[in-house]
């Protein structure tokens, strides 16, 4: 089977690669850099749709969603496999990641018309995203300073996102299905600076900062000021309940309990280590 995998050098599609090779699958990889993708022995570098099967789509390493799945479906591909986000329904001016570039609204509408099968992967928050929020406070100090306490999401390891869309390219049995897709657990800011510490062996204490001071210093470190803005009202609005509480869809799909963050921080511990240890 021929998989197209659109975003390849990217964090969840150098792991849904992986994923894909260890499955026996014909990976073709589309890349904006192949000089540079570093991508496994045996991908294909390019992204035509020659002898395809099946496509996962980015939405962020495609321009025209409906021309992209038009031509692919044209020259016989069969299935589309997107990548979207759970505040995908949200008004538009609500989902921060638009302001990082990502089009989940328009990708996932383009897989449905598409004429394809199709999954959709309506994803919650990304485990990696700690790792910018919280790593260079906990590699400099045992002081993490935060918004929101208490405001609680179900980050989702993307090695368990990564599987669940090979089983989606490689199988029929999510055809037709937008899967929301988180971790097992909900946690707190402060709680999951708490399992950072306890993993690394260190005493690390949260501090609750303004919206005002962490939008300042987080637009200082170079992050858009339009995503750290809906970033902030994001959590005020939902600081009193999890946005999105915890669906269990990764462990049905899978067959197997979804990884827990403390498992996510155990294998990713070097965003947090200071240098030395």
């Amino acid at each position: 089977m021929a998989i197209l995998v659109t975003g390849a050098t990217g964090l969840v599609g150098r792991l849904l690669v992986e994923e894909l090779i260890g499955r026996g699958a014909d990976v073709r990889a589309a890349t904006r850099r192949p000089e540079t993708a570093g991508l496994p022995e045996g991908v294909t570098l390019g992204g035509g749709f020659e002898g395809v099967d099946a496509v996962f789509l980015h939405p962020r390493a495609v321009g025209d969603y409906d021309e992209f799945l038009a031509e692919a479906r044209w020259h016989g591909v069969r299935k589309v496999v997107a990548l979207s986000a759970m505040n995908v329904d949200d008004p538009l001016e609500e989902q921060p990641s638009r302001q990082a570039g990502d089009r989940n609204k328009e990708a996932e509408a383009a897989a449905v018309a598409s004429g394809l099968s199709w999954t959709s992967l309506r994803a919650s928050t990304f485990a990696s995203n700690t790792a910018r929020a919280f790593g260079p406070q906990v590699r400099g100090g045992d002081v993490v300073r935060y918004v929101y306490a208490t405001f609680e999401e179900a980050p989702i390891d993307e090695r368990d996102l990564a599987a669940v869309a090979a089983r989606a390219l490689t199988g029929d049995e999510q055809d037709g299905r937008r899967l929301e897709l988180t971790g097992p657990q909900s946690l707190s800011h402060e709680a999951m600076v708490s399992i950072i510490g306890t993993v690394l062996g260190r005493p690390l204490r949260f501090e609750e900062i303004p919206p005002a001071a962490a939008i300042e210093g987080m637009t200082a470190a170079g992050m858009p000021r339009g995503f750290v803005t809906a970033l902030m009202e994001r959590y005020a609005r939902h600081q009193d309940k999890p946005q999105h509480p915890t669906t269990g869809v990764v462990a049905t799909v899978l067959g197997r309990p979804a990884s827990t963050y403390a498992q996510w921080v155990a294998a990713n511990a070097e965003a947090f280590r200071r240098a030395g240890e």
